[in-house]
């Protein structure tokens, strides 16, 4: 097992890890999770020896073997097949003993390296291998290609998979699913639960971390905190030892404002003197519980647009590629006010060429796009250098955005915008280059709040983003009401945010007839067609995406998919499963449900919006008068004058106020209802 006893560890001045313990067992399925920048990745290099603690002990067994994906992919010729075999250790030192042993014509050592090549499994390890990459979506024509001709992205698969190739006891893997496609997902999962040792993966998908952990470990200032149980079973855990938190907190508190009262009013007397004192020593003697705080707390939403045109936007008969070459081809298709699409295919189908294409950050190749009166395209871009000028800071995009798309800002409002996600003080002037993807992401849900889209286009919005600020965005995208597009592996987000599917796959856009678990089993029934040899089978399909879909079924549990690996133990005893996905009725429900709140609170909101706006005049006003009034060089008649100007302005305020809280009371009422 792994025992991490009172240990303390700094990075330059902050403090990682303050006297943290845990325990691990052999086994285990374990999910790391805190939010961004807490130190997951820096107790991985612990657990590694690329740092050393300063105070405690990591106590892991010396003769473990340890997997884990390397961050830093070499340049080489070699085939990927070969370079995935070289994760293989063992593998690698039973041919090297086997070739020093025919090179000194040493037969009782080759004897014993065929024994070691036996024991690893040489005679199976290519085929091992290309099950691996087959599984992480590499085609058969890539099964040999050097290394050095895949973009970074393939090439963080090929380190995956030449971690899972590697026998080990100790699997350390860091965001494995950021590279991924949902076909590969389902996949690794699969694999995943298969595995015999003890697993520790950093993730930010719930979903991931529900199929897969049964123990789940939460680095949060600087403790590290055990739960049993899968991620939906950690946050009721979590949930309850806060509300037992804040309710000993509640309490403690009026304890020492009583003891306060009392020693305040009576310490001065003679007579009771030796009680208050004794009070004294009482309210020192007390363990003082901390606040309740959850440093993950994050919230944003998205502006009413201004206009919702319907359609939206009219494809016909479009295609979409690169230099003339097309991906997609012939897509007719139209895009409704309201609709949330979540657009599904394997890694290099087209997704995000069809996403470029519509927010025009790739010219059509053929066919034409009509676009609504009105349409404001927010586009958030699967790689956020596509859209952030990496030596300026937040500040500064933001005062460029606000001049040239607009709306127009001061800067001290830029400034105050920017805070609500979480960027204050020097850190506003900070080079885009320096921070981290989590910051880079919330810098680009900035700039597209602000623009006050109609029409959301995102491609992969949560790929640095942490658990909370995903919960966030979710909450976010349901209550925008304009028109959502989403390409995403985050199956917690798909489900809780899209009432429809589009499938890319074959060079075309088709509606897909069914949910994510339909989708997951027609990815696995394909996976099964294609090992047999059988025709692949073809997606459920609905007749058309501009109408509404049809009740779908019930989703059925996917079937596991075979293990790629070496034989493996059955997985581990199944751990809390999360609730049950909505259904597609009641997801086109909670819809018109959402749509006809919307409008029915839309002239509240549209008030209280008028009446923030004049209360925010009235106060600037309030505070030159006051100004003027505090001048000694004015006349009485000037006096009398601010006199009555700023009673008559603390009356309006009074009544706006007023009616401001009259009109919060009712748009609570109704969205409570």
């Amino acid at each position: 097992m792994i025992q991490i006893s009172q240990v303390t560890l700094r990075r330059g001045v902050k403090v990682v890890l303050q006297n943290a313990s845990v325990t691990l067992q052999p086994r285990e399925k374990v999910g790391l999770i805190g939010r961004n920048g807490a130190g997951k990745s820096s107790l991985f290099a612990l657990m590694t020896n690329r740092l050393q603690a300063d105070a405690g002990d990591v106590d892991i067994p010396p003769r473990w073997r340890v997997g884990e994906v390397a961050q830093d992919v070499p340049e080489t010729d070699d085939g990927a097949t070969d370079f995935v075999l070289q994760g293989d250790i063992p593998l690698m030192q039973a041919q090297a003993a086997l070739a020093a042993a025919e090179a000194a014509d040493d037969g009782h050592a080759m004897a014993e390296a065929h024994q070691a090549l036996d024991e690893a499994g040489a005679f199976d390890a290519p085929a091992r291998a290309q099950a691996l990459l087959l599984g992480l979506g590499f085609r058969s024509d890539q099964l040999d290609a050097p290394v050095n001709t895949f973009s970074g992205g393939w090439r963080m698969r090929l380190q995956l998979a030449r971690a899972l190739m590697c026998p080990s006891d100790l699997l350390l893997l860091d965001e494995p699913t950021n590279h991924l496609d949902l076909d590969a997902l389902v996949w690794l999962e699969a694999w995943l639960k298969r595995y015999e040792g003890l697993m520790i993966i950093i993730s930010h998908d719930r979903e991931f971390l529900d199929a897969i952990c049964n123990v789940i470990v939460h680095l949060e200032d600087q403790q590290l905190t055990r739960y049993s149980g899968n991620y939906t079973a950690f946050e009721e855990m979590r949930a309850e030892r806060l509300s037992q938190a804040a309710a000993a907190f509640a309490k403690q508190q009026e304890r020492v404002a009583h003891l306060q009262k009392f020693i305040d009013r009576f310490k001065a007397k003679a007579s009771k003197a030796k009680q208050a004192q004794s009070r004294v020593k009482a309210l020192a003697r007390m363990e003082k519980l901390a606040p309740v705080m959850t440093a993950g707390d994050f919230h944003f939403e998205f502006r009413e647009p201004l206009s919702l045109p319907n359609p939206m936007l009219a494809f016909d008969g479009i295609s979409c590629g690169y230099a003339g070459t097309p991906i997609v081809q012939n897509v007719s298709r139209s895009v409704l006010a309201g609709q949330r699409i979540g657009i599904l295919g394997a890694n290099g189908q087209g997704k995000s060429t069809l996403v470029k294409t519509i927010a025009g950050a790739i010219p059509l190749i053929s066919g034409k796009t009509t676009q609504g009166k009105g349409l404001v395209i927010g586009y958030f871009a699967q790689q956020e250098v596509d859209v952030l000028c990496l030596d300026d800071g937040p500040l500064m995009h933001m005062v460029r955005l606000a001049r040239d798309v607009g709306p127009a800002a001061r800067e001290q409002e830029l400034r105050d915008f920017l805070g609500r996600f979480r960027f204050v003080g020097d850190m506003v002037q900070q080079a885009v280059g320096s921070l981290s993807g989590g910051e880079k992401a919330r810098l680009v849900l900035a700039m597209l709040v602000w623009q006050r889209p109609n029409l959301l286009l995102m491609d992969e919005p949560t790929n640095h983003l942490d658990l909370q600020t995903r919960e966030a965005l979710s909450i976010a995208l349901n209550e925008f009401e304009g028109t959502v597009m989403l390409v995403s592996h985050d199956r917690a987000l798909l489900r809780e945010t899209c009432d429809e599917f589009w499938l890319v796959a074959k060079g075309k856009v088709e509606p897909f007839d069914g949910d994510l678990d339909d989708y997951q089993k027609w990815l696995l029934d394909v996976s099964r067609a294609a090992a047999r040899g059988q025709p692949i089978p073809d997606p459920p399909r609905g007749n058309s995406v501009a109408e509404a879909p049809a009740p779908a079924a019930k989703p059925k549990a996917a079937a596991p998919a075979p293990a790629a690996g070496k034989p493996s133990a059955p997985a581990p005893s199944k751990a809390p499963s999360p609730p049950p996905p909505a259904s597609r009725e009641d997801r086109d429900k909670a819809k018109q449900a959402r749509i006809k709140q919307a409008e029915v609170t839309r002239p509240l909101r549209n008030e209280l919006a008028g009446i923030d706006m004049r209360l925010a005049k009235l106060a600037a006003e309030k505070t030159a008068l006051e100004a003027e009034l505090s001048r000694p060089d004015a006349s009485a008649e000037a006096y009398a004058d601010l006199g009555r100007r700023l009673a008559h302005a603390s009356a309006e305020m009074a009544m706006l106020e007023e009616r401001w809280i009259e009109l919060q009371t009712q748009l609570e009422a109704l969205q409570a209802g």
